[in-house]
């Protein structure tokens, strides 16, 4: 026994030797992998500075590093703002459990392999791209694989069905198309499957049904399946949350879903679901949270509801359901929010609604509801949101309301509500949206009596056509935020109080058809922001304050069918800004200026002022006015015109030979790429593809090339005029770095971005249809379709939408046009050339350049008097595409001498949509004429002068999508209801405005 010890003793020696021998081996091994990862790293998180790669034995210690027995376990770089690649030697960290790389900016390609202690992979929120087809079989732990919103572009990956333990899998937010595999019904743990937000089409496979394990599913937005919700997914017994919205999903809801007593949320909206609600969704008794908002459905809210006992938000929006409100639903103790506008329920209002101490959010218009508003809706003290619009409702409005402080948007325009505003009511403090416009009301506006109470936020305040009498408050000075003032049509009386001139933020001041007098005061000249003034028929007297044209950008001024006297000061007629004036049947005298805009307007907006004179009335003063000899003037702005253009040529020509020796001399080590993806070409085959003969576009931002790369992918390089690296920077790369990073289905990818110190590329995706301006001008334009046409109007608006709201920093496209929509192989629509114009007002590019304003034709009218652009001009800009996909005709140059499509249009049609059949493209043979009529009203909305009229992008895609447009069950009527409050369209030659009520 003691020899088997002693000579056990030197075994043990060794065999703890190649212990520690190995761990060493393996931390090497570690540290090397590490130190690879880092080297693919662009770092601009300095928190990374502790991975000191000298030092191997500090690996444990660096920042995101866990480590056990010496070997790395975890990496946490979560939300680091990194850049670069990863490297496939992380692979070799075969010990790693955990690995969590979200959040960044990482691009490239990754591949995961050979990691069988992995459990948790998060590489999330990156700018990964290729696809997922890795060796799962290697990765045989595996439990969560989240790789949300990357680049990811292929079939969904088959080789995941190999790991029998996943319980996480989210591959939402890419690019995935083709079906769903019917296999993944075979992952049988699975807990949480994403698969929303891709390119994914076909049947949803009823195989998912076999994840009884399954306790959330996300399936929805942009994918588009057919065949309706699979009956089966009524087996899916532990599901919690399911969510299936905005992907065309038609057929009814299958009843079985009733079977999913776990259920908490349920999400269907935006499809094409038609038939009842079913009865047995009754059984979903711990349902918190139930949308089915736009679809088809029909029928009336089933009685089984009332057993939802849990349910805090139910929306039922924008379908046609029909019949009476149940009562049950105002005792839903936890409800919060509810939505049923848009559908043609009767009767009154639940009384008890708001008495739950919950309610938030009404929304209830644009129904047939009748009664009054019940008492009880901010019995909450916490209800936001109050809309009940277009309905049929009558009496006062509760004087509760007038107390209820958390209110911040109210709409109950066009009922017919009487009684006197509440003490109060339009001073709330969280108020920024009120409408109470086209009802009954009476009474006076009173002062704000409570000195606590700053309505600071209130944006919009409509009280227009009511019997409201009185003074106008003083106080109006407290809505320090106020944009738009809507007070015509009511019977006030009394002077403008000057504490108007407080409201320095107003875009809009409509005080018309009142019985206001005294004079206007000249504080009126502090609103600088004012683009819309309307005093017309009042008993307003006196002279114009010489102080209104301080308001630099006034567009609409009316001052019609008062009794204001002397002369119309000559400063207003140096306002450049005035594009509609109206001073008509007053008592003015004097000479009329003829300077600025003045020159141009119509005799109408002066007539009934007898002692006026000038030229344009005909009316000669009583002194000669210097003329030029006729065609003097003329002939010689021509002739300066044509040496101008001759001049701005010959520059042009020189500077583009100059460029072009330059380009071509300057080697390739000066030229640096920057690639937003991953890539398989060099600058050497971009630089190959700029050249003449490769030309497919010149415009003002610069010079479209065409070009395959060695591995056959089509590129399109866009050189870029008037920007080079020589010039100040102006942020200008790490705008083209934001540009590179914005990802959306509708907005064309840049790829790459090159450069050297002359000159600038973008190398973008190729769309092989080019732009919708070819495709609709050229000589196919015939075979673009109507439903193709609507399509892409969707999906131009989608991309738009996405830049002025969603994307971040939010980016102004400056230059909307149909040339700058391109259309890939599938006629799918790409936003092109967003934020360019601002790169090249930075960057000092030639003023000759169109791109820098817009294009003729495109242009927003305020852009003529601001010298600015926003994104209501970009929504005046998509008007004008809107009316290029009805016509086919080209924006300007078919009209005659300076008449473009939006003032033919309106000639044409008097903006009336029935009359949209006059101006339809002939080439098309089949135009259903509902959708014409709403194309062209979501147009002429569009085009308004005023940009404050103008619809948002985000409203312009909802009344796109109103059209049920594939439904079984969609019949076109000429009643749909987006033309229901149109009516002042039909009887207005002029086509002032269009109002729209519409948009809740």
């Amino acid at each position: 026994m003691k020899n088997f010890q002693e000579n056990m003793l030197p075994l043990i020696h060794i065999v703890t030797l190649f212990t520690i021998l190995g761990t060493s081996f393996s931390s090497s091994s570690d540290f090397l992998a590490l130190v690879s990862l880092k080297q693919g790293f662009e770092l601009s998180n300095p928190a990374l500075s502790s991975w000191d790669t000298s030092n191997p034995s500090s690996v444990c210690s660096w920042l995101g590093i866990k480590c056990y027995q010496g070997r790395v376990i975890s990496i946490n770089l979560s939300n680091m703002d990194l850049y670069g690649s990863v490297s496939p030697a992380i692979s070799s960290l075969d010990k790693l459990v955990e690995l969590s790389i979200d959040g960044n900016n990482f691009t490239g390609e990754i591949k995961i392999d050979n990691m069988s202690s992995l459990q948790s992979l998060n590489i999330s929120n990156n700018i990964f791209s290729g696809s997922l087809d890795w060796n799962y079989s290697s990765l045989s732990n595996l439990e969560i694989l989240d790789a949300y919103n990357n680049n990811f572009s292929s079939f969904l990956p088959l080789g995941v069905v190999n790991l029998k333990k996943l319980k996480y899998l989210d591959l939402g937010g890419n690019y995935f198309y083709g079906r769903i595999p019917e296999s993944y019904g075979d992952l049988i743990e699975l807990e949480y499957l994403s698969l929303a937000g891709n390119d994914l089409h076909g049947r949803i496979p009823k195989e998912l049904g076999n994840l009884t394990n399954l306790k959330e599913i996300y399936l929805g937005y942009f994918n588009v399946f057919v065949g309706g919700i699979p009956k089966e997914f009524g087996k899916l017994e532990n599901l919690v949350h399911m969510d299936i919205s905005s992907c065309e999903l038609d057929g009814p809801i299958p009843p079985e879903l009733g079977n999913l007593k776990l259920l908490n949320t349920l999400f269907l909206h935006i499809n094409l679901l038609s038939g009842q609600i079913p009865k047995e969704l009754g059984n979903l008794t711990g349902l918190v949270n139930l949308d089915l908002s736009a679809n088809a459905l029909t029928g009336e809210i089933p009685f089984e509801l009332i057993n939802l006992q849990q349910l805090r938000l139910f929306n039922l929006f924008m379908n046609k359901l029909h019949g009476s409100i149940p009562d049950f639903i105002a005792d839903f103790p936890e409800l919060k929010i509810l939505g049923l506008w848009m559908n043609n329920f009767t009767g009154i209002i639940p009384e008890k609604l708001g008495q739950n101490g919950k309610l938030q959010e009404l929304d209830l218009s644009s129904n047939k509801l009748t009664g009054t508003i019940p008492k009880d809706l901010c019995a909450s003290k916490q209800l936001r949101i109050l809309i009940l619009l277009k309905n049929f409702l009558f009496g006062p409005i509760p004087e509760d309301l007038g107390t209820c402080s958390s209110l911040a948007r109210v709409r109950l325009g066009q009922n017919y509500l009487n009684g006197s505003i509440p003490n109060g009511f339009i001073y709330m403090p969280e108020l920024n949206l009120v409408e109470l416009h086209n009802n009954y009301l009476s009474g006076t506006l009173s002062e704000n009596s409570n000195i606590s109470s700053k309505p600071a936020k209130l944006g919009q305040l409509n009280l227009s056509n009511n019997q409201l009498s009185g003074s106008l408050p003083f106080s109006l000075s407290n809505f320090t935020s106020l944009q738009i003032l809507s007070l015509g049509g009511n019977q006030f009386s009394g002077p403008i109080p000057s504490s108007i001139g407080q409201l320095s933020q107003a875009l809009k001041i409509d005080l018309s058809h009142n019985f206001l007098s005294g004079e206007i005061p000249p504080e009126i000249g502090n609103c600088v922001h004012l683009t819309y003034l309307d005093l017309s028929q009042n008993n307003i007297s006196g002279s114009i304050p010489a102080r209104m044209s301080e308001i630099r950008i006034l567009n609409y001024l009316n001052l019609s069918r008062n009794h204001l006297n002397e002369t119309i000061p000559k400063s207003i007629g140096t306002m450049r800004s005035l594009t509609t004036a109206d001073f008509s049947f007053n008592d003015l005298s004097g000479k009329l200026p003829e300077s600025g805009q003045f020159a141009y307007f119509n005799a109408t907006s002066f007539a009934g002022n007898p002692r006026l004179c000038g030229s344009l009335l005909n009316n000669p003063c009583n002194f000669t006015l210097f003329t030029d000899p006729p065609g003097k003037s003329g002939g010689d702005f021509k002739l300066i015109f044509a040496l101008g253009l001759l001049i701005c040529s010959l520059v042009f020509a020189a500077a583009a030979i100059i460029k072009a020796k330059s380009f071509k001399k300057t080697g390739l080590n000066s030229w640096k790429m920057t690639a937003f993806q991953k890539v398989e070409f060099t600058v050497a085959d971009v630089l190959e593809c700029v050249k003449d003969g490769n030309v497919i576009g010149r415009g003002g931002a610069g010079i479209v090339y065409h070009g395959k790369m060695p591995n056959g992918v089509e590129i399109a390089v866009k050189k870029l005029l008037g920007i080079g690296n020589n010039s100040h920077d102006h942020g200008f790369r790490a705008e083209i770095r934001t540009l590179g990073n914005i990802r959306h289905r509708n907005i064309v990818r840049l790829v790459a971005f090159c450069s050297n110190k002359e000159t600038n590329l973008l190398v973008y995706e190729y769309m092989r249809n080019g732009s919708l301006g070819e495709a609709l001008h050229g000589k196919k334009g015939g075979f673009l379709s109507w439903n193709l046409r609507y399509k892409i109007a969707i999906e131009a608006a989608k991309g738009l939408c996405y830049l002025h709201h969603d994307c971040s920093p939010l980016i102004v496209h400056r230059d909307v046009k149909s040339n700058n929509i391109l259309l890939n192989s599938n006629f799918e629509a790409h936003v092109a050339d967003f934020g360019l114009a601002k790169f090249l007002v930075d960057g000092g590019a030639s003023e000759c350049m169109s791109a820098i304003a817009g294009s003729y034709g495109y242009i927003a009218p305020e852009y003529a008097y601001t010298l600015r652009v926003d994104e209501k001009s970009d929504v005046y800009s998509f008007g004008v595409v809107l009316l290029e996909l009805i016509t086919g005709r080209r924006p300007v140059g078919e009209f005659g001498d300076g008449v473009d499509i939006v003032q033919w249009s309106k000639r044409v049609t008097n903006c009336k949509r029935e009359q949209v059949t006059h101006i339809v493209d002939p080439r098309l043979t089949t135009v259903p004429q509902d959708e014409a009529m709403h194309l062209f009203f979501i147009a002429m909305l569009c085009i308004q002068e005023n940009s404050v009229e103008r619809p948002t992008m985000r409203e312009v895609i909802q009344m796109l999508s109103e059209f049920p447009r594939q439904s079984p069950e969609y019949q076109p009527s000429s009643s749909s209801v987006v033309f229901q409050k149109v009516k002042s369209l039909e009887n207005d030659q002029s086509c002032p405005k269009i109002r729209k009520e519409l948009l809740v």
